[in-house]
């Protein structure tokens, strides 16, 4: 099909074209007409993304998915009971079977007349949460177009602008004190089990101090780490002091060896007396040897010596005997210091093995009380935090943008929309009718359909101006197909 053949079925059946979006465009005004008028009022909040009080800083929570959560919240059902007790509040006759239409209404569409009876209580539980339910159904809740805005937009449409008006800050009123009932319910319920953390960890930090305490008194330790320095140097001290008696002995040991001259002792030449009457008898004894050179043996002064000389030689072993005795006695005192000693050093040792052991045991204790404090300080901070926190949560993060006023025009019926839109339809559907028709009960509408018919018989032309019934005798405008009975 040309273009110019479709604008020649669409001229042919003009009146099917023209008549079809008329009769379109009326019934949908009579329809807009007939509708009842409703109205949407609008009102915006601006939510804040919660912030740290502590801090100052956003919180990592309140991400992308903050404002679909709170708009979530709004069209609960806890915000629609709120929104209807804000109602009932304000219009207290709604309760009111005998006066109250919806009350009414509410018995029709539950069918409550022809159910067992019930109490009033019951009753008007049931009618809140039917209320509620038909208030969310009118209910828009929508952010912001701008991707980075915190707005949010409520609408609520009614049959009446006051009440669309009303209905909507409402919405927004219950809102906001179910959010700060919220977060003053979670904020107070952290903050009631940090003090608890707080107490227990207290009790703790109280019981390893009290567990140390106690140990100290126990064993009556004031200093473990000064007392165990010093009781350490005083080891180290009896320890030098066992190697010099040691050595000590074992030195005199060695001077007073078994089958030693006793003469040839280093501990007796060294000793002064000794050392004089060596010195007296070595002079004597020269004395004597020139005296022997002059006169004899038997001479007086010779014989005289000789008594001196053996007086002092007595005298010099009588001194030596007493240096080695000297030296028994000195062994023997070292002897008895070095078991001293060796007695007061296990003893030292025993000592510091204790004071070691309680400073252990006071490392684990004082460890224990550490890890309890930094417990404590940890719990404590987070706690003032929380408190912090639960006082913020008294101030709500959300406040009225706009308030919802009451409407000048309607929401719908959008009569101008749906005329409009009427108009396209029916144009579209009176076109597609009037092709339909054309499928159905073709025709030739020009040269182009007469070539189609009829392809044997050349075409001549066309007679221009021919009126319509003239076209008919001539046998043009016919069905395209030819009659049964010209074949």
């Amino acid at each position: 099909m040309t273009f110019k053949q479709f604008l020649l079925i669409l001229r042919a059946r003009r009146w099917i074209v023209y008549g079809i979006p008329v009769c379109v465009v009326l019934l949908v005004a009579l329809i807009s007409a007939w509708l009842p008028y409703k109205y949407t009022a609008t009102v915006s909040l601006v939510v804040e993304r919660p912030v740290d009080p502590v801090l100052g800083q956003m919180q990592m929570a309140s991400g992308s998915g903050y404002l679909p959560t709170q708009i979530d919240i709004i069209e609960s059902a806890r915000v629609a009971g709120r929104v209807v007790e804000l109602f009932i509040e304000r219009n207290p006759y709604m309760e009111n079977e005998n006066v109250s239409d919806i009350w009414k209404e509410w018995y029709r569409e539950t069918k409550q007349e022809k159910e067992r009876p019930k109490s009033k209580d019951e009753q008007k539980i049931e009618f809140r949460l039917w209320l509620a339910r038909l208030l969310q159904k009118q209910l828009d809740v929508r952010p912001s177009t701008s991707r980075e805005s915190s707005v949010i937009n409520i609408s609520y449409t009614v049959g009446d602008a006051r009440s669309a008006a009303d209905i909507a800050n409402m919405f927004a009123s219950a809102y906001m004190d179910i959010n700060l009932s919220l977060n003053t319910a979670a904020a107070g319920e952290n903050a009631r089990w940090f003090r608890e953390q707080t107490k227990t960890e207290k009790a703790a930090l109280d019981t390893a101090k009290t567990m140390l305490s106690d140990y100290e008194q126990k064993h009556g330790i004031v200093s473990v780490a000064g007392r165990l320095d010093l009781e350490a140097n005083r080891l180290l001290e009896l320890n030098s002091q066992l190697t010099a008696a040691e050595a000590k002995l074992a030195g005199s040991r060695s001077r007073r060896g078994e089958g030693e001259d006793i003469n040839t002792m280093a501990d007796v030449i060294s000793n002064p007396v000794v050392s004089t009457l060596t010195s007296d008898l070595n002079r004597l004894s020269a004395e004597r040897s020139q005296l022997l050179g002059r006169l004899g043996e038997n001479h007086p002064q010779v014989r005289e010596i000789n008594d001196k000389i053996r007086e002092i030689r007595i005298r010099r072993d009588e001194e030596s005997k007493k240096v080695k005795d000297s030296l028994g006695t000195s062994s023997r005192s070292d002897d008895v210091l070095i078991k001293e000693l060796t007695d007061a050093i296990e003893k030292q040792r025993a000592k510091v093995l204790e004071l070691r052991e309680h400073q252990n045991k006071i490392s684990v204790l004082q460890s224990n009380i550490e890890s309890a404090q930094k417990a404590y300080d940890l719990v404590y901070q987070r706690t003032m935090m929380t408190t912090l926190e639960s006082r913020k949560a008294q101030q709500t993060n959300i406040s009225v943008l706009t308030p919802a006023t009451p409407p000048a025009d309607p929401s719908s019926p959008k009569i101008v929309l749906n005329i409009v839109l009427a108009v396209f339809l029916g144009v579209m559907l009176g076109i597609g009718v009037a092709l339909l028709l054309e499928l159905l009960d073709q025709r030739v509408r020009g040269g182009d359909d007469l070539m189609q018919c009829i392809e044997d018989v050349p075409f001549l032309g066309i007679i221009p101006g021919m009126k319509a019934k003239k076209r008919r005798l001539l046998g043009i405008g016919v069905r395209l197909r030819p009659h049964p009975a010209a074949a």
